[in-house]
């Protein structure tokens, strides 16, 4: 009675698996997980790792530099940091290896190649939208 199973039904139709006690792709997936793989496939993976160095920073580089070093850019594999004063830019180069270290072990190697430090910004003498070339009022001082 072969015939009997359904004619209509038997075109190649196999009858769904259980996926028993094993992890199969069908079981539900944790919201980490789904976020990951979305993630991986539109290729934001490199801007989310970069933005780690952002939220961890003091746990990479040390409360102590955290507190007078912040990170401002991340392009390419160059992390640029604003050092508060001159004194700890000039600190922060010599520490750059360490520095390198710290942020790879905690957010991947690859992820900041180098370290650009900048001084603390300078005030600015421009007022308003016009600018005459020169030395502007400085020259008047002493």
């Amino acid at each position: 009675m072969p015939g009997k199973r359904g004619a209509a039904g038997s075109t190649g139709r196999r009858r769904r698996r259980w996926s028993g006690p094993r992890a199969d792709d069908r079981d539900p997936q944790t919201l980490g997980r789904l976020a990951a793989r979305i993630a991986a496939e539109r290729g934001w993976t490199e801007n989310l790792t970069g933005g780690q160095v952002f939220a961890k920073w003091p746990r990479l580089v040390g409360e102590d530099v955290a507190q007078h070093a912040k990170p401002i850019a991340l392009r390419d594999g160059e992390l640029t940091v604003q050092a508060a004063s001159t004194a700890w830019a000039t600190q922060l180069r010599l520490l750059q290896r360490q520095l390198l270290a710290g942020i790879a072990a905690g957010v991947g190697h690859g992820v900041v190649k180098r370290l650009k430090v900048q001084g603390p910004a300078a005030p600015s003498w421009r007022y308003g939208p016009r600018h005459v070339p020169g030395r502007g009022p400085r020259d008047t001082y002493g």
